[in-house]
């Protein structure tokens, strides 16, 4: 079996949070739970994804304002937010308002492009300046400018009884190394890396130079090292979907199997215009899904990893996954509990 070149520092798990039109609360809660759990089994980080008008978590940063007040050591993250639908100063005002509330903990991920089903939202989001809007990574630039404390305004000072600041406030020391770029291309990659952001890899990426997933995912590793300022050691983390089966009941088992198999033919070829590959899911025992990731030469050049729960399971279904692999696929892979950690 081939052996990774550095050992996994950081477990993280990432989540979309789904909940029922009828009773939202519940859903929110049941993520809010997940979180705590993460934190008890000593997991290192949960990522939150970011779903507009659809029945997932909307507004991940209030979400995990919540979790920092359940909370005290685990960071939290979003995976990712999708600036098109965002103002890069009012996130960044929010981000930083979390950052303190948490302690220091927030990993803000983001991505560019146009707002999903831009043409049947822009009315609604943009309605004046839907074709002026740049969906760029200018847009990341202004976002990354304000949250490192750089000038807003040209305005500062005070005003009869009111004292305004040039620059986003509250400004929290820290956040700004602790942004990250969610990107499947090698010009995102190395757009991160030239920018001292940390990178998010997932199962997803463009097929540009290779249709072998592993080897496209490598080559983006590679780019973003290259061109950022801390080299090899500039943080990346990758996202797989990874459901251990050690515990599962027999229902459960059979539940992961049919996910898994019901998703593998998009995994065969590239998808759709942008030329999409996907990663298989992993399914198995602990013991078969380490030695599948060992076999990834991405997964053996990295050492932070946000497993991602399947979207559709239930509560029970991602306690028992979370827990397999906070004490079976973790430790399988070198990792120790942050809390046993000096």
């Amino acid at each position: 079996m081939p052996l990774p070149t550095r050992p996994l520092r950081k477990l993280g798990f990432l989540t979309i949070g789904l909940f029922d039109e009828a009773d939202p609360r519940a859903g929110h809660e049941s993520t809010l739970g997940i979180i705590e759990l993460g934190e008890r089994l000593g997991f290192d980080s949960a990522w939150l994804r970011h779903r507009h008008l659809q029945y997932g978590i909307s507004s991940p940063v209030a979400v995990l304002a919540a979790a920092s007040q359940r909370t005290t050591r685990i960071e939290l993250g979003t995976a990712v937010i999708p600036l098109g639908w965002e103002n890069p100063l009012r996130l960044a005002e929010d981000l930083a308002t979390v950052d303190l509330l948490s302690g220091g903990r927030l990993n803000p991920g983001v991505s560019v492009g146009p707002p999903t089903h831009f043409d049947q939202v822009k009315d609604a989001l943009y309605p004046d300046t839907a074709e002026s809007e740049d969906f760029g990574l200018d847009r990341v630039s202004r976002l990354l400018d304000f949250v490192r404390g750089e000038p807003a305004t040209d305005f500062s000072g005070v005003e009869g009884f009111e004292v305004f600041s040039d620059r986003v406030q509250p400004h929290a020391a820290g956040l700004g190394s602790r942004l990250w770029y969610g990107g499947g291309s090698l010009r995102s990659a190395r757009w991160a890396g030239e920018h001292g952001m940390n990178f998010l890899t997932s199962s997803v990426v463009k097929a540009e130079e290779s249709e072998d997933f592993a080897e496209i995912q490598l080559s983006h590793v590679r780019a973003f090292r290259a061109g950022h300022p801390d080299g090899e050691r500039a943080r990346v983390s990758q996202g797989l979907v990874v459901i251990p089966t050690d515990s599962a009941s027999a229902e459960q088992r059979a539940k992961y199997e049919a996910y898994a198999e019901k998703r593998t033919p998009r995994t065969a070829t590239p998808q759709g215009p942008a030329r999409l590959m996907f990663a298989p899911d992993l399914v198995g025992t602990s013991a078969e899904i380490t030695e599948l990731l060992y076999a990834q030469a991405a997964f053996r050049e990295i050492d932070e990893v946000a497993f991602a729960l399947p979207f559709t399971f239930g509560h029970a279904d991602y306690v028992q996954i979370l827990t397999d692999i906070a004490t079976r696929l973790g430790p399988a892979l070198g990792w120790r509990p942050s809390a046993h950690q000096g």
